[in-house]
């Protein structure tokens, strides 16, 4: 018996993509360090775009259309969360720092990888056993903190910590990758927003193969330093001086135990992108994509937002004299941890519905407030 699908999914991604995706998803681009990312992103998307340009602080840009005086982008973040190596002890063990939000509750136990001067080095944080925490009754167990979580590398003292080329500033990143599970759900690390870069690309492939023709300039932008205050899209706003930014990123699933759906509204995985309502969000902009959707018959969720969304729509929005913007999001399990979860189908209806949005808009779309 033929699968039945989702309503509104149909796969636009390919063997090749899904390569790409798996490649991307396992390199390591931590805030402020991107271009192992950038550049696999960048090599993947030059075949569909007319040109490309990295800015000074790394955030990759491909450009369809380069001459056309009218403007639109569509938007990800290539940053994932990660640490800084902050002091070395004479044993040889490593304190850290956050680089970005990660999560210090998860780290216990966790295989790392320390980017110093002569490559990756493997380590693990170490944690003690559960033995000598729970068997001594004058001792009480203790909570992960940022202060008493460290790494081993099996080094014995400073000097051989130094030898792996490690040093102060170095970058640390988990070294869970790419892998599926049952029923069409995808796992790992950064997913928040290497998942964005992917569908960005993907739009830019499906207008390169279907030999579409826009009347506009679209840049296609991989933003860097996202996770420490959308510092990237911030840069690239101002330089781009865009008329009309399509932002996307990750939102989450609140279908699992502990979230709040009465604060985090009703969204989960497998129902379709999910788009936000909230100030930085333009309502026509925003009417204009839903309308989209129910045309093509693409599944969405809504939610609403407060001060800000919290994503680099926010930059892109009050950005020069004001830039309509819109922010579509994809549902994520488990958001800054190893094992983030997305689902294909969403991934396929997300792609699809920034594709037929970008189809529909002119330099002549209505977008004036009143």
């Amino acid at each position: 018996m033929a699968k039945k699908e989702t309503p509104g999914y149909k796969t636009v991604t390919t063997k090749a993509s899904m390569q790409f995706l798996k490649n991307y998803i396992n390199t390591a681009s931590p805030v402020g360090f991107e271009s192992s990312g950038q550049k696999i992103w960048l090599e993947y998307l030059k075949a569909y775009v007319d040109t490309t340009f990295v800015d000074p602080y790394g955030t990759a840009v491909g450009v369809i259309n380069p001459k056309s005086p009218f403007k639109v982008v569509i938007e990800a973040h290539a940053d994932e969360i990660s640490w800084f190596v902050n002091y070395i002890t004479a044993e040889g063990l490593l304190y850290l720092k956050r680089n970005g939000g990660v999560d210090h509750q998860i780290a216990p136990g966790q295989r790392v990888f320390i980017h110093g001067k002569k490559g990756a080095v493997k380590g693990v944080f170490g944690w003690p056993a559960i033995h000598t925490r729970l068997g001594n009754p004058d001792v009480k167990d203790p909570q992960p903190k940022v202060d008493n979580l460290f790494l081993d590398t099996g080094a014995r003292n400073r000097k051989e910590v130094e030898d792996l080329g490690i040093h102060i500033g170095a970058v640390v990143t988990y070294q869970d990758g790419f892998d599926e599970l049952a029923n069409d759900y995808y796992i790992g690390r950064a997913f928040d927003n290497r998942i964005g870069g992917f569908m960005i690309a993907e739009v830019a492939r499906l207008l390169k193969e279907n030999k579409k023709t826009l009347p506009f300039g679209l840049y296609v932008v991989n933003a860097v330093q996202e996770e420490i205050g959308l510092r990237g899209a911030e840069m690239i706003a101002r330089r781009i001086k865009p008329d009309i930014a399509i932002i996307t990123d990750v939102t989450h699933d609140t279908y699992t135990p502990m979230v709040n759906k009465m604060i985090e509204g009703d969204v989960a995985c497998g129902k379709g992108p999910s788009l936000a309502y909230g100030p930085a969000v333009h309502n026509k902009l925003l009417n204009l994509v839903q309308d989209v959707a129910e045309k093509k018959k693409i599944p969405v969720q809504l939610r609403t937002v407060s001060r800000s969304t919290g994503t680099d729509t926010d930059s892109f929005a009050y950005a020069n004299d004001g830039c309509p913007s819109v922010l579509i999001s994809i549902p994520l399990r488990y958001m800054h941890t190893t094992v983030e979860m997305l689902h294909k189908s969403d991934i396929e209806q997300t792609i699809q519905l920034m594709y037929e949005t970008l189809l529909t808009l002119s330099p002549k779309t209505n977008l004036s407030y009143l």
